[in-house]
């Protein structure tokens, strides 16, 4: 599995983005799809997730701006972020979670996109 994110760029407090996830290789392995950020200075902090069934989640910091969303056709998972603050400025990772026979064994995954950066001036 190979995921490309995109979508990043500056934006002003209040104002809306949209990033991308797709995923190529074995997609069918996996199971949820997670967006995750980091501001400098700062660890990498997961924001939302989505399963194969459509099951979402949010942190507290970005329940109610946020929605992702996926296109299954696309294999592309969306973040819409709206009422963006200068607090959301950080580079966005996509990652992916998922299980895969090796050497016969199922073993769990999680494996990264590329980040994209998201810069929110005041």
């Amino acid at each position: 599995v190979q995921l490309q994110a995109s979508g990043g760029g500056l934006v002003q407090a209040g104002g809306s983005l949209r990033l991308s996830c797709t995923a190529s290789g074995s997609v069918s392995s996996i199971n949820t799809i997670e967006w995750y950020r980091q501001a400098p200075g700062d660890g990498r902090k997961l924001i939302t997730t989505i399963s194969k069934s459509g099951t979402t989640t949010y942190a507290d910091s970005v329940k109610g701006r946020f929605t992702i969303s996926r296109d299954n056709a696309k294999n592309t998972v969306y973040l819409q972020m709206n009422s963006l603050k200068r607090e959301d400025t950080a580079v966005y990772y996509c990652a992916a979670e998922g299980l895969a026979l090796v050497h016969g064994n199922w073993e769990a995954y999680r494996l990264w996109g590329q980040g994209t950066q998201v810069t929110v001036s005041q």
